[in-house]
């Protein structure tokens, strides 16, 4: 029936979702910005061979791979630009609420008149 049909692929998909976290986890993706960094280098370094097995098992023939594209990106350096950003934004909120009250309030008296 339908009903056992949906409950099937539930099971399935949490299943892979499961595995998906449990990988991501394993490889140091969810640990600190410096564990993700060192897994992004892995897993820039381990693609160009996966592809070329892959290719071959396929029996597609490739002459030479483009060349990985190179990141220079940080996660913990994101984040802490991130923050940065956020507690920026944060600290001016009074004063900007304070400017556009008084803007909002000289536009209402300017449409008074």
């Amino acid at each position: 029936t339908v009903g056992s049909f949906d409950s099937f692929r539930f099971v399935i998909k949490g299943g892979l979702a499961g595995v998906a976290v449990y990988v991501a986890y394993d490889q140091g993706l969810l640990g600190s910005g410096t564990q993700g960094a060192e897994a992004l280098k892995k897993a820039q370094a381990a693609l160009p061979p996966a592809i070329q097995e892959w290719t071959s098992y396929v029996g597609w023939e490739v002459r030479t791979l483009p060349p990985t594209p190179k990141f220079d990106f940080s996660p913990s350096d994101a984040w802490n630009k991130g923050v940065q950003t956020v507690m920026s934004a944060l600290s001016v909120a009074p004063a900007r609420a304070c400017e556009y009250t008084v803007e909002g309030w000289k536009y209402v008296k300017d449409l008074v008149k």
